[in-house]
């Protein structure tokens, strides 16, 4: 199973276990990533799973939609490498993947 490296909001990191298939935001609610708030359930109608992925692997996750890029418009302090982590569905090229939640709390 591939894993990923997550880092809560108050920089704790964690290497977790994600199966294939499950979006980032289902296993860091499951794992109780701090940060990762979800409201919305994974439906992309808020910014509260908003995290920041590692420069190295921006560029290796299928692009932004409009929806996705719309919502991200409401997140905290949204950067170049913001992403909703609904949004990122876990394949075997992601493994390895390096991610910070952002304080989606605050």
């Amino acid at each position: 199973m591939p894993t990923v490296h997550f880092v809560d909001c108050k920089g704790n990191p964690r290497d977790i276990e994600v199966p294939e298939g499950c979006t980032l935001m289902e296993i860091a609610l499951e794992n109780d990533v701090e940060g990762i708030v979800a409201e919305c359930g994974g439906c992309c109608a808020c910014a509260t799973c908003h995290s920041y992925i590692d420069e190295e692997w921006v560029d290796k996750l299928p692009p932004i939609d409009d929806m996705e890029d719309a919502m991200l418009d409401c997140a905290l302090e949204r950067k170049p490498n913001s992403r909703l982590t609904c949004q990122i569905q876990m394949t075997a090229e992601l493994a390895g993947l390096k991610l910070r939640a952002a304080d989606n709390e605050a």
